[in-house]
């Protein structure tokens, strides 16, 4: 070929790549526009915004300041908390035009990861000031308390050899190790038993150590009981407080190896991340230790100051309004919890808190026990199916009676649909936003039947099938949504089926909308209807419950702590709950409606109408009957509902926790009748209102966001948070232009 015609050739294709490049950017900044209200400009400035370079798409500020370094000096960068973009200024506008010319459609490789960089110049950024938050009263955290030797004498001190040591109760949890030295902490009862202490008592190489803390006043007296916990990367503890009436007031908590990021929450609200950095020793001692929770998100990396600033001791950087923010990638991590044996009574000051004066017990147990967070997918399927499928086909009729309100931002998204577009609705329910654009052609699925009859009755084309494998062609639909769904299945990989099937029916360029119900039923200071409508659902009953520690949990049913993280482990009930999935006996918790969540993993009473469980039982004996056409009705709301089962509720109130059902390699229940004795029998065989027990996976802030970057071929577009709900909309990339 003569040169010059492959010189001209190479220009062509240099001029596609660009005006490739180019129509990606616009559509970053329409999208930017549209979901985030961030407004770009054409004209050059020195601050641009860069789409895809935030902390939530696991971009760290040191790897996107060095690629934006190489343009020009920065005079600022701001990265948001789980946000996919980040905000750059630079000294100069000529180095902003720089970036903007050779950064946009740069692939940055983030460890394993890499992103495609689109930037666009923006007027002006809001540079929010650094601020702190005090530490919780009684919180004191002392950097590098022990030295690298004596931090590796300890971790030589702890034999892990063994998979189950009766000396030292060690036990190989699912997801952490923990070994108990002079006395064990009973996951059963939430407590130690005082007259059996272990053969072993706390390892002769940590008494530096604590004649150490003693000396300076850190604590008053020898500890005598040691829980050794071993993090690995991606675990984590459910928020707890110490039980009251096990140990006495201060504990002391010694991080040995990588650092991680510990969260202490408010029964208000209020909510301090705390960094451990590695050979650090924190002291819980009186409110900090009887009334805040604390615990550890289980992930891979943290949200932490990119640099450490001289700050007083007292206060720590707050990473929700911190915008000097990086990602630093988790280890393993080893924490030495020393605490004294309480031998008397608790008298603290905190008796709303304290299982000692009055702080409400668990519940008497049920002739059928508590299920327990899977092991495998056969257990995950079963759970589901008594636990989601069947609990749905029983009180069908009672639940669509209470969901005849489509939420706006669901609306919103379904209104925004060109005429003709192909929507599915994955775990429809009763099908109330199938009809809600009528210039899109819809269909719905669901797990249960008697949900799809509902539609057929109203007119709907909707079909029974599982949320993980829908009879649809692959990208055969403009849009999908998955409204209150995923967080049915009982195991992240079966989430993440659940978003890859989503994605799998979507054309390129298709869109679909997720809501999982949130963890966090507070937001930014506002709670959600679901706790705001708690005074009349549970009148006087606000106060937490009993407590734990880092590896004693015992969440607050009671009280509206917004706690943090999902339940790796095993833990057990108070007030009805017994924290995240699982107690040592492995058994999920029954969560108290209308309070906020102390576990990710539990399971939500719906309380059946009398008028409506007569109803479908004639249903299940008669099969078909003649129902006319539901209307909604305030006197079907659930009397003791739990997330978004008021009919009451105001259009978009979010609280909408059950809309589908699914689950995967089980066939749907068609007779209600026959149906497990432990979800579907009445908590009393002669309550006149019966209990059913529905499984759910609560989702954390960026949990959703995580899981859906986890498939391949999708962008998450935008995020945010809906009255008590986490709500993602994905997009399906475009194929590759030949």
């Amino acid at each position: 070929m003569d040169p010059g015609v492959e010189n001209n050739v190479k220009a062509v294709r240099r001029s596609k790549e660009e005006k490739k490049v180019l129509r990606k950017q616009i559509k970053a900044s329409h999208t930017l526009l549209k979901h985030e209200g961030i407004g770009t400009t054409s004209q050059p400035t020195k601050s641009l915004v860069v789409a895809n370079g935030g902390l939530g798409n696991g971009v760290t500020r040191e790897d996107l300041s060095a690629a934006l370094k190489e343009m020009g000096e920065l005079e600022t960068l701001i990265m948001h908390p789980h946000k996919p973009y980040a905000f750059v200024t630079y000294r100069s506008e000529e180095s902003a035009r720089e970036a903007h010319i050779h950064l946009n459609g740069h692939k940055l490789q983030c460890g394993e990861n890499g992103v495609t960089l689109y930037l666009s110049f923006v007027d002006s950024v809001t540079c929010e000031e650094d601020a702190s938050v005090p530490l919780p009263e009684g919180l004191v955290l002392v950097e590098d308390f022990v030295s690298p030797e004596e931090e590796a004498l300890l971790l030589a001190a702890v034999d892990w050899s063994s998979t189950n040591d009766d000396v030292t109760a060690q036990k190989a949890l699912k997801h952490r190790r923990v070994k108990h030295y002079g006395f064990e902490f009973r996951y059963d009862n939430n407590n130690v038993d005082k007259d059996m202490p272990l053969p072993v008592g706390i390892p002769q190489e940590c008494l530096p150590v604590l004649e150490r803390c003693v000396k300076n006043k850190h604590v008053n007296v020898m500890p005598d009981q040691l829980t050794v916990n071993q993090y690995e990367s991606g675990q984590g503890i459910p928020p707890h407080v110490d039980t009251h009436s096990a140990f006495e007031d201060t504990i002391l908590s010694l991080s040995l190896g990588a650092q991680t990021v510990m969260e202490f929450r408010h029964p208000d609200g209020r909510l301090v991340p705390v960094v451990l950095p590695g050979r650090s020793l924190l002291v819980m001692k009186g409110e900090s230790r009887y009334l805040w929770t604390h615990g550890i998100t289980p992930r891979k990396f943290d949200v932490v100051p990119a640099c450490d600033p001289q700050s007083p001791a007292d206060v720590t950087p707050d990473p929700g309004i911190h915008s000097n923010l990086t990602l630093s990638k988790r280890g393993t991590r080893t924490s030495f919890t020393f605490r004294k044996i309480r031998h008397e009574r608790c008298r603290c000051a905190f008796p709303s808190a304290c299982d000692n004066q009055g702080a409400p017990s668990a519940p008497p147990a049920s002739s059928q026990s508590p299920p327990s967070l899977p092991c495998c997918h056969a257990d995950a399927a079963h759970l589901e199916e008594e636990y989601v499928h069947r609990v749905y086909d029983a009180i069908a009729s009672h639940f669509s009676s209470t969901r005849h309100s489509p939420w706006p931002r669901v609306c919103h998204f379904l209104n925004s649909l060109p005429p003709g577009s192909v929507l599915a609705d994955v775990g429809c329910g009763n099908g109330k936003y199938l009809g809600v654009n009528p210039e899109v052609v819809a269909v719905g699925c669901d797990r249960s039947s008697a949900l799809i009859q509902i539609c057929a009755e109203r007119g709907f084309q909707a079909f029974v099938s599982d949320a993980l494998s829908v009879p649809l062609r692959t990208a055969s639909c403009d849009a999908c949504i998955s409204i209150a769904v995923i967080h049915h299945f009982s195991t992240q990989e079966r989430r993440l089926a659940a978003v890859r099937e989503l994605v799998r029916l979507l054309r390129p360029g298709g869109r679909a909308l997720i809501y999982v119900w949130a963890f966090e039923q507070e937001y930014n200071k506002q709670k959600s209807k679901y706790l705001k409508d708690q005074n009349k659902e549970h009148p006087g009953n606000h106060s937490p419950t009993k407590n734990t520690s880092e590896d004693s949990q015992v969440p607050h049913g009671k009280s509206s702590i917004h706690t943090s993280r999902p339940l790796e482990d095993n833990y057990s009930p108070v007030d009805g709950v017994q924290d995240v999935g699982k107690v040592t006996d492995g058994k999920l918790s029954v969560h108290t409606n209308r309070t906020a969540f102390n576990t990710q993993d539990l399971l939500v009473p719906w309380h059946l109408k009398e008028g409506k469980r007569r109803e479908e039982e004639e249903s299940g004996k008669c099969g078909k009957k003649d129902k006319r056409k539901e209307k909604p009705r305030k006197t079907l709301g659930n009397p003791d509902p739990s997330p978004g089962f008021d009919s009451n509720m105001s259009p978009g109130s979010g609280q909408d926790a059950l809309d589908a059902t699914h689950s995967a390699n089980s066939k749907p229940s068609g007779d209600a009748t026959q149906t497990s004795t432990s979800s579907l029998k009445p908590e009393s065989e002669s309550s006149p209102a019966p209990v059913f027990h529905r499984y759910y996976h609560v989702f954390q802030q960026g949990e959703l966001e995580r899981l859906c970057c986890q498939v391949a071929g999708v962008s998450v577009h935008s995020s945010y948070h809906d009255q008590g709900n986490w709500c993602v909309i994905l997009e399906k990339d475009l194929k590759e232009m030949n």
